[in-house]
């Protein structure tokens, strides 16, 4: 455990295929499942980059910028929503939340498998329906946000 923590220190990107290749290199007789139980003891995960959840597709349109120098003075002007990803045992699933800008409640939200526009638009439809229609609603261009229903 000390030299997967030393190790682990030195390159934190390693997982337990790598982490088992370095320890067999130093005279451990440890196999991958050893190393994998001994690293989640010592609640040690490997840093990786996760999915692209902003990417943009190259044929949407790219929408200006209107919350410059914009005040918020009141709840239901502006909305924002954004997709961030949950590592899961098996992949990952998609939570999306719209939240108000002036009140910072989130207003609706949903979890998903796969990102697409459908459960975007779910969202969309049911924090209208609870609250009404908002002045602005801001996204970042991710293809779910900027493609087609």
């Amino acid at each position: 455990m000390r030299r997967i923590d030393e190790q682990y220190l030195k390159c934190p990107w390693y997982g337990s295929r790598q982490m088992t290749r370095y320890l067999k290199r130093q005279r451990c007789c440890v196999g991958r499942k050893r190393s994998r139980r001994l690293r989640r003891l010592m609640a040690i995960v490997a840093i990786y980059p996760g999915p692209q959840t902003s990417r943009r597709h190259p044929k949407h349109p790219v929408f200006p910028c209107l919350l410059r120098n914009v005040s918020v003075p009141h709840a239901n002007q502006v909305w924002c929503t954004d997709v961030t990803y949950l590592p899961m045992s098996h992949g990952f699933i998609y939570l999306l939340a719209i939240v108000g800008w002036h009140t910072r409640h989130v207003l609706s939200w949903r979890l998903w498998t796969t990102q697409d526009t459908s459960f975007c638009l779910e969202a969309r439809e049911e924090a209208v329906e609870k609250h009404g229609a908002p002045g602005l609603f801001n996204t970042d261009q991710g293809s779910q946000f900027t493609s087609s229903p």
